[in-house]
């Protein structure tokens, strides 16, 4: 296949089946049902990069509001690297952005490109990976999801986000395979995570709580329920702002496996730093 810029154009829930196999293949582990939700977003942030109509790269450029974006599923298949693919289709699908600001998750090889690009590294992110233990007895105060009002759990989020999500939201909670779990204390919601199935180890993500009591008893539920799907370990993305996430992670006998760093291209909106002890996914933030 001869060098040349391919051909970019919006892609569809059935041809990202094929870059959630490049994304296993690089090791990502991505939940096996992840493009509903991913979708429900934003339709038009998928795309593909054709060479002569064969798929040769990929990129997503999700818009959630009128000022911030993400950034994620970057990637050009093995032996077509270094062509140029990859770069001509982030141009090309970056567009879609506008003048939002728009956040990623790099590895560690791509970072200075991002920063050529404009990215601005924020904090680094840990995956942590292992099998929780069973407690002793069902973690207090964990309820489905479900159970909750939306509005209660939309704002929830919102205040761990850079945006407000409500269709990610419905439809991350609802995905076939996805568990969903909720605390709530003497009445008031004080945190709510969600496990899938992947490739390799079950993920959490968001894991969003008031305190590391709140956190520890919504990653031992969730770990409970990965193992009622047949998953005995678990793998969550923690960010180094929120210092109590891996303190929670060494206590449950998780151990780091690889790192990336959370970029940005400009100012986005605060959130609860304190209660993000998981985020929801490095591919869409």
């Amino acid at each position: 296949m001869a060098p040349g810029s391919p051909t970019v154009s919006p892609a569809t829930p059935q041809d990202w089946a094929l870059v959630r196999s490049w994304a296993a293949e690089e090791g990502w582990n991505p939940g096996v049902s992840d493009v509903t939700a991913f979708f429900a977003q934003d339709p038009g942030g998928f795309f593909l990069g054709r060479i002569d109509g064969e798929p040769v790269s990929a990129v997503s450029v999700v818009d959630y509001d009128e000022a911030y974006a993400f950034l994620g599923f970057y990637l050009v298949r093995p032996g077509l690297r270094g062509l140029g693919y990859g770069l001509a289709t982030w141009r090309a699908a970056l567009g879609h952005a506008g003048d939002r600001a728009v956040g990623l998750d790099g590895v560690p090889a791509q970072q200075d490109n991002y920063r050529r690009s404009g990215f601005a590294t924020a904090y680094r992110t840990a995956r942590y990976v292992g099998e929780v233990p069973a407690p002793d007895g069902p973690p207090a105060g964990l309820v489905a999801a479900g159970r909750v009002g939306p509005a209660a759990l939309a704002a929830y989020d919102g205040a761990c986000h850079h945006a407000d999500r409500p269709r990610f939201l419905s439809a991350w909670l609802t995905t076939p395979g996805h568990r969903a779990l909720a605390r709530v204390v003497d009445g008031r919601l004080t945190g709510y995570g969600v496990v899938r199935p992947a490739e390799d180890e079950a993920r959490v993500g968001p894991l969003f709580a008031d305190t590391p009591a709140d956190a520890a008893a919504l990653l031992d539920g969730l770990a409970a329920e990965a193992r009622d799907f047949g998953a005995d370990r678990i793998a969550v993305d923690m960010p180094e702002v929120n210092p109590a996430a891996a303190r929670l992670a060494v206590e449950r006998g998780l151990e780091p496996t690889f790192e990336t760093a959370r970029m940005y291209t400009g100012p986005v909106r605060p959130v609860a730093r304190e209660r993000v002890f998981g985020v929801t996914t490095l591919e869409l933030g």
